[in-house]
């Protein structure tokens, strides 16, 4: 069941610790079916390098297994929530990525001062507020958020947890989270030296606008 998306969620959540997103064990990648609307998840405590496709859990929206023996990862009702209230989003990744959560600790958004955010995402990459993990308030609060943002953004900082990254597949939702973490790292750094030069709003837009009409082979930006 679903053999290539198993295959792409399986590959995406690799990435992670490669890309230096997790650590352990944590974080996670899922990705659903848009004929079917199921959702493959990661099997929850199962090391990356271990993870093979066909260990990959297949639920509905509502949690309920329909194929698989292993437990589904605990951020699972979080992900669900969001595929289920943002019908246009397709994937939904989450990290502890450090630069990224250093700012979510502080409960602080990401302004836009370099170019490679402008181009990625236009606006402030945008912290929510505290929410308890383990039931859906992180996904209700991750939702209000990237609603509010109107997905320009596809990717939001929750208050002293982490990040969520989304997109219509597991490789453009994985690309806003790598695109996070460098941003992040860089203001970080930047903020050391001295106060960042923010870029105007207008020119954050304009060069947000470019990028998704022009880079790469189709429109998008690589964030499909």
């Amino acid at each position: 069941m679903l053999e290539e998306l198993k295959r792409e969620v399986c590959w995406a959540n690799k990435q992670l610790p490669r890309l230096g997103l997790v650590s352990w064990t944590s974080g996670n990648v899922c990705g659903r079916d848009p004929e079917s609307g199921l959702v493959v998840v990661k099997p929850s405590g199962v090391l990356f390098d271990e993870m093979q496709p066909q260990d990959m859990p297949v639920v509905d929206l509502d949690g309920n297994v329909v194929e698989g023996t292993y437990k589904v990862s605990v951020d699972a009702p979080t992900a669900l929530y969001i595929l289920k209230h943002l019908p246009q989003v397709h994937a939904v990744i989450h990290t502890h990525s450090p630069y990224a959560s250093s700012f979510a600790a502080l409960g602080r958004s990401i302004p836009v001062v370099l170019t490679e955010h402008g181009d990625a995402f236009g606006i402030p990459i945008p912290c929510g507020g505290y929410a308890k993990i383990g039931g859906t308030e992180v996904g209700q609060e991750a939702v209000r958020v990237l609603k509010q943002v109107n997905l320009q953004c596809p990717a939001v900082l929750m208050q002293n947890h982490g990040v969520f990254a989304v997109g219509v597949h597991p490789r453009g939702a994985l690309k806003a989270a790598v695109v996070v973490e460098d941003v992040a790292r860089t203001v970080h750094l930047a903020t050391v030296k001295g106060d960042p030069i923010p870029i105007p709003p207008e020119e954050a837009q304009r060069l947000h606008d470019v990028y998704h009409s022009k880079y790469g082979q189709k429109p998008g930006g690589g964030f499909e």
